[in-house]
């Protein structure tokens, strides 16, 4: 009964949210069969909620005008997920959000009925989100709050920015699009004016972001979410071929990452790993990292470098480069 009566007020959110929805579209939305959308209906108009209904090709249901919810009442869970959700938005954007988010939690305090807000307490003992980001950001929040505030007001910004392997900086005026936390790292997406071009620049190689006076139009069908998923979709030219020892085996195993495949290589516990990379130096420093647990197999350039560089690592212990 908790999950109609979430549904239900599900359903009445949504016809308030827009004057007309068909049925099929209530039933996509809810993820259920436009039969029980119809029974849901019944259910509203036998509770007294005011709906509307229109038959024909551009019918559909709707509340009547003027119809507003109640002050929302939250579950448990769904002050929980609220709660946990300020306090991942703290974490992943530090001072730019704090306000806010210390804000909404102190608003749920003050709505929740003592014994919910006791509820909740519990669950969030119990429950726990680590620190998403790959690094303290705090370093950056300026920087993230200046871009922020580029892309809210559509003006241009220069960037001093080093590039990974880069020596020097470079200059580039960027139309910033949008900000995207992905992978552990904030990234900036944007038109730059240099190349004339779409790019990605990660922010902790953002030496400084001065905002321009400059302003630009953003496209209107841009999503930061599906551009970086599109434009970080790597080639990778190397296909790596590694044999793991049954001591570090099942440490592999329980990784369970999509990167790897992984095979069974024999009855003594070892197994061969196959990854594909853009890059061969982090390849040898991947497998030089299990020491002798590992054996690189393929491609032979891969098995040549890893193998240089273990002797050159051996020289400085053992041979004419020992101190």
């Amino acid at each position: 009964m908790a999950n109609v009566a979430t549904r239900l007020l599900s359903l009445i959110m949504m016809l308030q949210s827009r004057p007309s929805w068909k049925a099929s579209e209530l039933a996509a939305e809810l993820n259920v069969s436009e039969r029980t959308v119809h029974r849901y209906i019944s259910m509203l108009d036998e509770m007294g909620i005011p709906l509307y209904s229109e038959r024909g090709r551009y019918g559909g249901f709707s509340l009547v005008r003027g119809y507003k919810l109640p002050p929302l009442v939250f579950t448990a869970d769904e002050a929980t997920v609220l709660y946990m959700g300020a306090n991942l938005v703290r974490d992943v954007w530090g001072h730019t959000y704090d306000d806010a988010a210390t804000a909404v939690t102190a608003k749920l305090d003050n709505v929740l009925p003592d014994d919910l807000r006791a509820e909740v307490g519990q669950l969030q003992q119990y429950l726990a989100v680590g620190r998403l980001a790959a690094r303290d950001y705090q370093p950056w929040e300026s920087t993230l709050h200046t871009l922020r505030q580029c892309i809210i007001d559509r003006h241009c910004v220069r960037l001093a920015y080093k590039g990974l392997g880069r020596q020097v900086e470079v200059e580039r005026i960027v139309e910033p699009y949008g900000l995207a936390f992905k992978w552990g790292q904030w990234y900036l997406a944007g038109f730059c004016q240099l190349r004339q071009d779409m790019r990605t620049f990660r922010v902790d190689r953002i030496r400084q972001a001065q905002p321009l006076k400059e302003r630009f139009t953003m496209p209107s069908d841009f999503d930061a979410r599906e551009y970086l998923q599109r434009a970080m979709q790597f080639e990778t030219p190397h296909r790596i071929a590694v044999r793991l020892d049954a001591r570090i085996a099942q440490s592999v195993r329980e990784w369970d990452s999509d990167w790897l495949e992984i095979t069974e290589d024999g009855d003594d516990g070892s197994i061969v790993v196959h990854f594909g990379t853009t890059n061969l130096d982090w390849a040898v420093g991947w497998v030089l990292s299990y020491g002798s647990a590992a054996q690189a197999l393929e491609p032979p350039e891969l098995v040549e470098r890893v193998s240089t560089t273990a002797e050159s690592v051996l020289q400085k212990y053992n041979g004419s480069d020992a101190r």
